[in-house]
């Protein structure tokens, strides 16, 4: 025995080893039992030698069956057998000749090639690793009398039927070897079941079914069936599974019981035929053990109840029968022990976000310890679906969260005390791959970047690795790995495969993989080779080059003509790229050459090394010009022209054509002549305009084209010689008209029809003011047509008109000069509008007439309105106004106020456009005129000119106070009308802006930007594919409006300085008035006349008194007059009176002749509710604004 262990070692260099053969069992004893080991049997491993004999030739008839024996000695354990020869080469096998399970070799039928004298059977004992080897076996066949073809029969086994036994769990093997001749063939079928896929196999030919690890349910019958074309026969083996004992619920466990408590072993097992079991104690039959009142054995089982210390012991169960035993040993130790927990203390658990965690809490105690588990403040135990308690306190969390996190305490509990032990959770958040690498097709030398960028816990470390083909990446500096990336600079080929990007942490992985494709362009094709060569075809192979990881899509195939194009290459045809040959059609009298070019997703391939030179036999044209076509230049000629004959095209030496031509419907004979290699042959002397049949036709030195095709021309034209007849115009509105007339004959026309041209003018207006008119203008009618409308005439006019036909050639005379007249329309817009004589409360308009009065003026429209300092319009007023008349005064406007004014034209037919105005009427300082008007400019109207080819007329523009008002006559039939507007000189890239107008005739323009033009027309849409009509641009200019002038009389710090300054006045004044009655009367009347002067007199500087005013009542205003409307204020001889300054005309004087009247001026502030003058008592205020009208 070794020391402190339970091995055995026997010395068996000194002894026989058969001695030391038998059964042995160990058995373990100490002060708690004894426990004993399964029985070990020893053998002596056995090789022995075969038995001299001589073996005698057999001597055999082909096609008999054959069997040699090998019968090899008994070993220990059995040998290994196989058949070779004297060059120990194995002996071939076959469905003919196989060796059976017991070594034998089995011939269904003997040949003469089966003759020979070294059939050797060798033995191989594995454990003594030697080979023994039987005495040569000679075979001689012979080929006398040989046997006939015959049905199956079975060599092994040997009946109709046989049965076998086998062990569960071990492997069956069952064979079945026939004779017959010829060769029979075996097949097996289970009679009540299927093979078990898994588990079976056939070998040698289909001879032996095989099948490993054998249940229960492989019992049954197997048949095997041998087959030839003469017939066949079956054996049935019937198979019985045996088992030794095996376990059912796995082995006896050990006992931890504390006193007083129950417990149970089970020792359950099963087998074929059923095993019996034995208890024994200590290794002591347990029925010849000490009587134990605590333990009861039934059967398979030992019940242990109220157990007490002492009687700890163990027990070993033995289950067996007549084909092996099951010993197995379980430890009963009854103890008291206090609760410990195994698992180290404050271990910190790890793991990813969503994964499964298992916290252990590995414990000891007797009673066996209960485990409860909480986490941080201990509110409740842990239980529900979060998390599973393992019967060994193992706590199991399926998915870990993020409030998995923290502190869990485990709880050993058992009667004798407790035990706490403390572990630490942390969730993870887990490694992410968020943008993985994407496949890559580069172009070799170019550079190529695999993005991997990750998302990881912030708290792990984390490692990115570059995998190629699931290896390391190569060392080379054009793979440059960043932190997310990797990029590969100059791609080779040899760069292409899979790469895979890992990012590791310490608790999880991810990764992906992308190719990498590196294509190029082909290779050119080689091996150039021309066969099945015809006189006008040849076929063309070649060899395809590589083509770079990116598939041939196709062929090029050029030719050259070294006979007529020399140094040029042409494309002649194209072919799949799976194909290697192209069938060519080529043309006589040509040298050919040809080349290839491949082509993929990259690019055509460099051309091919030319092929041979192939040259094709001339022949007459196989086609003739195309393009053949008749017209003159001049009205007595013909001119043939065509398209000529390419080189190729000629197929042969000496091109030329034959020209040939006649009159149409003449039955004539075809003019024929014969013309050198050109493109074109005049014919002279000509009618004018008559049709032609022509043909040309290709001849070469080797004879004449195919037939030509009659194609059809005219000879030149002349100019018409006829004018339209019955020429009417039909008046439709104000600006259009209907022009009629009878189509020339088409003789009179002498060449191809055009149109119609319409010459038509404006006379005079038929308003006597207006100037006469002769600007002719023309309307076109291509085609054939007998009328056409005259667009954009002006009203109230006269036109003339007369029509031509015209053809290629020109124009016919044109039809008797025709009149009509237009009737009345709206007129245009006033010529222009300005304000004048602006005084405090009125104002003076004149104006112009429209320039296009487009009828008699019956009068006009003004309206206007005051615009406060937002801009918002207050109500309107509106006037008639005679049409003589061209200025109007407007009273009682109100003071210091914004207005806007609108003055259009009417005739009978109705009002035109407006044009409008602005003005304000503001006080100068400094005097009592009004300031200039601020007004807005009148608004651009084009110059007047013709109206052009356009259903639009009368198109005008007027600025109002919402915007412009744009105005119109239309008179086509398209129903979508627009106006379109820009900014004048915009980028290019700036689009028209556009509003829809259908059925009206007028538009207001909003949301115009101030001080900027714009350009605007009119546009009329009909069918998608027709073009649209355009009216004339106007140009339209919203002018910068002023901004309002600010009366400083309304502002504080004015206010204030005059108030002051009258406050001084007023001392002054009071200081004067009591000097002056200490020094006597005032005489009044005297100082009047003594002072005629009407300007201003100033004040005294001895006494401190004004100037003498005059009393005359005579020339006082009336109270509550306002000022004359040119602003002045009209003086008399002697103005110098307060009166003209005050309200009322009479001054108040005392009994002295002191003047103590009223002192009140005109106020320089506006007073729109009681007028511009005030009826206040006096006041320093009053007396302030009698200064200002000094100053």
């Amino acid at each position: 025995m070794r020391p402190h262990s339970g091995t055995l070692v026997v010395d068996i260099s000194r002894e026989k080893v058969e001695h030391y053969e038998g059964v042995y069992q160990c058995t373990a004893r100490n002060k708690h039992g004894t426990a004993v080991s399964n029985n070990i049997v020893v053998r002596q491993s056995r090789s022995p030698l075969w038995s001299k004999e001589k073996i005698k030739p057999i001597v055999v008839q082909e096609g008999v069956s054959l069997v040699l024996p090998c019968r090899p000695p008994a070993g220990l354990p059995p040998p290994i057998i196989f058949w070779m020869d004297n060059n120990f080469q194995r002996l071939p096998q076959s469905s003919r000749v196989s060796q059976s399970l017991n070594g034998d070799l089995y011939f269904s039928n003997v040949l003469r090639e089966d003759s020979r004298n070294d059939y050797i059977c060798y033995a191989r004992f594995p454990h003594t690793q030697t080979i023994q080897q039987k005495q040569p076996i000679t075979v001689k066949v012979l080929n006398q009398d040989p046997m006939d073809e015959r049905r199956p029969s079975f060599l092994i086994p040997s009946g109709p039927s046989s049965s076998k036994m086998v062990l569960r769990g071990q492997v069956l093997e069952m064979e079945c070897i026939a004779e017959g001749l010829p060769t029979p063939e075996i097949s097996w079928t289970k009679v009540s079941g299927d093979f078990p896929a898994k588990r079976t196999s056939f070998l040698h030919y289909q001879k032996t079914l095989r099948i490993v690890d054998v249940s229960e349910s492989d019992a049954g019958d197997y048949r095997c069936t041998a087959r030839n074309r003469l017939g066949s026969v079956h054996h049935t083996i019937r198979v019985a599974v045996k088992a030794s004992p095996y376990w059912i619920s796995g082995a006896p466990r050990n006992l931890v019981l504390a006193p007083g408590e129950n417990g149970v072993l089970t020792c359950r097992a099963s087998g074929t035929p059923k095993p019996s079991i034995t208890w024994s104690m200590n290794g002591i039959p347990i029925e010849n053990s000490p009587k134990d009142l605590s333990r009861k054995v039934e059967d398979d089982t030992v019940i242990f109840t109220d157990v007490q210390t002492g009687s700890s012991a163990v027990y070993q169960c033995n289950i067996s029968n007549e084909y092996g035993y099951l010993l197995s040993n379980a430890f009963v130790n009854v103890l008291s022990e206090p609760p410990r927990v195994l698992t180290q203390a404050n271990i910190v658990y790890k793991v990813i976000k969503n994964h499964q965690v298992l916290l252990d809490c590995a414990s000891f105690g007797s009673p066996i310890p209960k485990i409860t588990w909480f986490k941080d403040s201990r509110s409740g135990t842990l239980d529900g679906e979060t998390y599973n308690m393992h019967d060994n306190g193992t706590l199991e969390i399926n998915v870990a969260q993020a409030r998995n996190s923290g502190k869990y305490t485990c709880v050993a509990r058992n009667s004798l005390g407790i035990y706490e032990n403390h572990v630490y959770l942390e969730v993870k958040e887990p490694t992410r791959i968020l943008k993985q690498p994407e496949y890559k097709e580069v172009q070799k030398g170019r550079s190529v970047v695999f993005e991997c960028k990750v998302k990881h816990d912030p708290s792990l470390i984390p490692t990115m690795t570059w995998l190629k083909d699931d290896g390391e990446l190569p060392d080379d500096e054009r793979l440059i790995v960043d932190s997310d990336s990797l990029t590969i600079t100059e791609v080779t080929e040899n760069d292409a495969g899979k790469y895979t990007c890992i990012m590791n942490t310490t608790l999880d992985h991810d990764s992906a993989s992308a190719d990498l494709t590196v294509v190029a362009r082909p290779d050119p094709p080689t091996d150039l080779e021309l066969t099945d060569q015809k006189k006008r075809s040849v076929q063309l192979t070649w060899t395809p080059g590589d083509e770079h990881s990116s598939p041939i899509q196709k062929f090029l195939i050029q030719y050259e003509d070294v006979l007529h194009h020399r140094g040029h290459w042409h494309n002649l045809t194209e072919v799949p790229g799976t194909k290697t040959t192209a069938h060519l059609k080529l043309s006589p009298y040509v040298h050919y050459t040809f080349r290839v070019l491949a082509y993929n997703n990259v690019g055509f391939s460099r051309p091919s090394f030319p092929s041979r030179m192939f040259k094709t036999e001339p022949a007459a044209p196989d086609e003739n010009p195309t393009g053949v076509q008749g017209f003159g230049t001049e009205h007595d000629n013909l001119v043939i022209s065509w398209k000529p004959l390419s080189g190729l095209q000629s197929n042969g030496p000496g091109l030329h054509y034959k020209v040939m031509w006649r009159q149409k419907m003449m039955d004539s004979e075809w003019t024929t002549v014969t013309v050198a290699n050109n493109s074109k042959f005049v014919v002279s002397g000509t009618p004018t305009f008559v049709p032609y049949e022509l043909k040309v036709q290709a001849v070469n030195d080797y004879g004449s084209g195919p037939e030509s095709a009659i194609s059809h021309g005219y000879s030149g034209e002349d100019l018409p010689v006829a004018a339209p007849e019955n020429v009417q115009a039909l008046v439709m509105n104000s600006t259009l008209a209907e022009v009629h007339w009878d189509p020339v004959p088409h003789k009179l026309i002498r060449g191809y029809l055009k149109g119609y041209k319409v010459y038509y003018w404006r006379e005079r207006s038929l308003h006597k003011h207006n100037p006469h008119h002769v600007e002719k203008q023309i309307l076109t009618f291509s085609g054939n047509h007998s009328h056409g409308m005259l667009p954009a005439l002006h009203p109230f006019s006269l036109y003339s008109f007369n029509v031509k036909v015209y053809n290629g050639k020109g124009e016919g005379p044109p039809s008797p000069t025709q009149q009509f007249e237009t009737p009345e329309g709206v007129p245009a817009a006033p010529s222009s509008l300005i304000v004048t004589n602006t005084n405090l409360d009125s104002l003076t308009l004149e104006w112009s007439p429209p320039h296009d009065r487009n009828g008699l003026i019956t009068g006009y429209t003004l309206k206007y309105q005051p615009v406060n300092n937002s801009n918002e319009l207050g109500p309107v007023e509106e006037l008639a106004l005679l049409a003589n008349e061209t200025s109007v005064t407007l009273l009682n406007l109100k003071y210091s106020t914004h207005y806007k004014f609108y003055l259009n034209a009417k005739t009978v037919r109705g009002a035109g456009p407006a044009i409008s105005q602005e003005a304000a009427i503001i006080m100068d300082e400094g005097n009592t005129q009004t300031s200039h008007p601020i007004a807005w400019a009148p608004p651009h109207r084009p110059p007047h000119k013709a109206p052009p080819v356009s259903p639009f007329g009368n198109v005008s523009s007027s600025m109002g106070n919402d915007g412009a008002l744009i105005s119109w006559e239309y008179w086509g039939p398209e129903k979508n009308v627009y106006v379109e507007y820009i900014v004048e000189n915009s980028e290019g890239e700036e689009e028209w802006q556009k509003e829809l107008v259908n059925g009206s005739q007028n538009y207001m323009l909003k949301g115009l930007k101030e001080g900027l033009s714009y350009r605007v027309r009119l546009v009329a849409k009909g069918h998608s594919d027709q073009a649209p009509h355009h009216s004339e641009e106007l140009l339209v200019t919203v002018p910068a409006v002023a901004s309002r002038q600010v009366d400083i009389a309304t502002q504080g710090w004015f206010i204030g300085l005059m108030c002051a300054i009258a406050l001084l006045i007023l001392i002054l004044l009071i200081i004067c008035f009591i000097q002056r009655n200490k020094g006597g009367k005032y005489p009044v009347k005297e100082k009047e006349d003594a002072h005629t002067d009407p300007e201003f007199q100033p004040m005294k500087d001895d006494d401190c008194t004004f100037g003498e005013y005059s009393d005359n009542e005579d020339h006082k205003p009336l109270k509550g007059s306002r000022t004359p409307s040119n602003g002045t204020v009209k003086r008399d001889d002697s103005d110098d009176s307060l009166v003209d300054y005050g309200e009322g005309g009479d001054g108040q004087f005392n009994e002295d002749g002191s003047f103590i009247g009223q002192y009140s001026g005109k106020s320089a502030s506006r007073d729109t509710a009681e007028g511009h003058e005030s009826s206040e008592a006096p006041s320093p205020i009053n007396a302030m604004n009698s200064l200002n009208s000094f100053v």
